[in-house]
């Protein structure tokens, strides 16, 4: 068995726990990071940005939110069933975050929102090698951080896992790991940090998804956690268009379409929701949950068509955001059509239409008699949707597309403090323990995700890790 000794032990190399490795090596730690999978990131590498309020780039773009008015909007969406302390504490450190980044040589190029109505919270990160895409540009900051890591004498260990905690008296200190080979390594630190990502869901191929290690190596030495349960990840498998076959490519111009104007009805042909919340994913996931197979469909029809290959002025994401000009709306629609019949029809009839998707031909022409009605008298009586975005279902061809919830987050979690200090179930601080990002998702979601401020998931996941191991170091002082 080998045997290593730290100042501080981070389990993960994932988002928090970059952060939290830096933040300790700036402090003077010795610092050692096990990395189960065979990169560093975690789920930031297929991430754009994160979250923060009053930062340097908001106040030059005279944005007004303040800190108070975030944590009251956090707190009110999330109806106070978060860790109001904890949160605050992370809002408090977002614009810190920000300012951090930057001096390690972190561009950040726009702030935006998730949508229209949402709040310009997620900064969203300058890569020279993704001009025209959204998702991923986040791998350039953990690749800063990373780098920065190294250059303090962080040790990296890839590929090395770590099995389970060590607790001697009431203090934790060190972890039990192996490595590839299936050497067991003894490793002893004045502090733990756990970093490991919870039950997170990799929502895109790639994405490097949390399976609730650190969960559970912190219920084996007496922490208290709160587990809700892996959700199911295969049966509700995202699959909304936009990305079916071109998520490699970067954002094309389809990802204008299959949002607004359209219209949303489920396998029995009916509306069941204001297709408006199509702009807002986690809304619409929600409202589509609860229908029949938990499945929806997207409808528009050739006039429809053309208005989403003109430039359209609703940009998912709701700002300034780096998309290239992708105006061959048909040939990319023919591909998807070819790529993903599964997904996405065409038809010369509503008849096919219904053949081709299984929805119920009865339903959807008492639908489309009602809803095109509201679109000729420009007022929706059931959903009161704006008229802005009533357009008919009338032209063929017609296109649907099959569109599935994403999953229900799971909030499973080890219970902290504000200082993000591990507790037990008496509520007792586990001397030597801290946890940081989706570790700890217990304490800072609830129900739905609160998109209303975008962002938080990997912001938070950095300002914890830096709470982290700021804590951590005082720990170490005091010891």
């Amino acid at each position: 068995m080998k045997e290593l000794n730290a100042d501080v032990i981070v389990v993960s190399a994932g988002t928090a726990g970059l952060a939290a490795a830096v933040t300790a090596a700036e402090g003077g730690a010795k610092v050692v990071a096990f990395e189960k999978s065979g990169r560093t990131g975690g789920t930031a590498i297929m991430g754009s940005g994160i979250f923060a309020v009053e930062s340097r780039i908001q106040k030059i773009k005279q944005m007004a939110l303040t800190r108070e008015e975030a944590f009251k909007i956090y707190m009110d969406f999330c109806h106070w069933h978060v860790n109001a302390r904890l949160v605050k504490a992370l809002i408090d450190k977002s614009a810190d975050t920000i300012d951090w980044l930057e001096k390690m040589g972190v561009q950040f190029f726009d702030i935006s929102s998730h949508g229209i109505g949402n709040y310009h919270t997620q900064h969203t990160v300058e890569a020279p090698e993704f001009p025209d895409r959204m998702i991923g540009r986040a791998a350039k900051m953990m690749q800063v951080l990373e780098e920065r890591a190294v250059s303090l004498g962080v040790t990296i260990l890839l590929k090395t896992p770590v099995g389970r905690l060590i607790r001697e008296e009431s203090r934790v200190t060190g972890v039990f790991a192996r490595e590839e080979s299936g050497e067991e390594i003894r490793a002893s630190a004045g502090a733990v940090i756990l970093a490991t990502g919870g039950h997170s869901i990799g929502a895109l191929p790639g994405m490097v998804a949390g399976i609730g290690d650190g969960i559970r190596m912190a219920k084996e030495i007496g922490a208290a956690v709160q587990e809700n349960g892996i959700p199911d990840r295969g049966q509700r498998e995202v699959l909304r268009p936009p990305f079916a076959g071109r998520h490699r490519k970067g954002f094309s111009s389809l990802l204008f379409a299959f949002q607004q104007p359209v219209l949303v009805v489920n396998r029995l042909g009916e509306r069941f929701m204001n297709e408006e919340l199509m702009l807002n994913v986690l809304f619409h996931s929600n409202a589509i949950n609860r229908q029949p197979e938990r499945l929806a469909f997207v409808i528009f029809d050739e006039d429809t068509k053309n208005i989403f290959k003109k430039a359209f002025d609703i940009v998912p994401g709701g700002a300034q955001q780096p998309f290239s000009s992708a105006p061959d709306f048909d040939s990319e629609l023919s591909e998807l059509l070819q790529d993903s019949p599964e997904v996405v029809v065409k038809a010369e009839s509503i008849e096919e239409l219904c053949q081709k998707t299984g929805i119920d031909q009865t339903g959807l022409w008492l639908t489309l008699r009602e809803y095109n009605y509201a679109c000729d008298t420009g007022r929706d009586e059931t959903f009161n949707k704006s008229p802005r975005y009533l357009k008919p279902v009338r032209k063929p061809p017609f296109y649907a597309s099959r569109i599935t919830g994403r999953p229900s987050p799971d909030w499973s979690g080890i219970k902290v403090n504000y200082k993000t200090e591990v507790l037990d179930s008496d509520c007792h601080i586990i001397p030597g323990l801290y946890a940081a990002g989706m570790d700890i998702a217990c304490e800072l979601y609830h129900d739905t995700y609160p998109i209303i401020l975008p962002a938080t998931a990997m912001g938070f996941a950095l300002h914890s890790g830096r709470i982290a191991a700021e804590n951590a170091l005082r720990y170490l002082k005091n010891v």
